[in-house]
């Protein structure tokens, strides 16, 4: 069966609008890398950032060196991270002394956390992360900066693996496990 020439037309522009949606989407990408350098990529060492807790003191990701490090970015707003959370405090209550630890990184109004956190308590650390570009989740390798986003750091903070959406309790044992000695 031959397609008529108005077919043949509009056949065309779909694949030139799909073409050009790709390349926007990838244009968009590597213009939100942040700036100094591509987005922090699985086997780099995650930089060492200051950021501040809801318990009111400047903690740096070094202070979790020594064991797997969730990091979770989350916002109050975020329906699936709100959804996410129940397996992250499961998870830690999991894991002991010898697996990992999730820390929480709020992209949200420091105010706002503090109140959900008062309601909503989690029992691991929550630190407020900056939305100033580069956000903080940007300079973790959240290009599209979309939440939730994880990154798993090991020991010694360089990045196993990185996720966006929320993580299912079958992965969170799984990255929260031991590491053989």
């Amino acid at each position: 069966m031959m397609l008529s020439r108005s077919n043949w037309i509009i056949l065309g522009l779909a694949v030139a609008v799909a073409a050009a949606g790709g390349w926007l989407q990838h244009a968009s990408r590597r213009a939100h890398a942040p700036a100094g350098g591509p987005a922090i990529e699985t086997g780099s060492i995650a930089p060492d950032l200051s950021l501040p807790g809801v318990d009111g003191r400047q903690h740096r990701l070094s202070e979790f060196r020594g064991r797997r490090v969730l990091l979770n970015f989350w916002a109050t707003w975020c329906a699936p991270c709100l959804t996410e959370m129940p397996a992250l405090v499961r998870a830690q209550a999991n894991v002991g002394e010898k697996g990992g630890i999730v820390v929480g990184i709020a992209m949200d109004d420091p105010a706002r956390v503090k109140a959900f956190l008062a309601s909503h308590p989690v029992n691991y650390p929550v630190l407020i992360g900056s939305l100033e570009s580069p956000s903080t989740s940007l300079q973790l390798g959240n290009v599209g900066e979309l939440l939730p986003y994880s990154v798993l750091l090991d020991e010694n903070g360089r990045v196993l693996a990185t996720r966006r959406g929320v993580l299912d309790g079958d992965q969170l044992r799984q990255w929260l496990a031991p590491t053989a000695p």
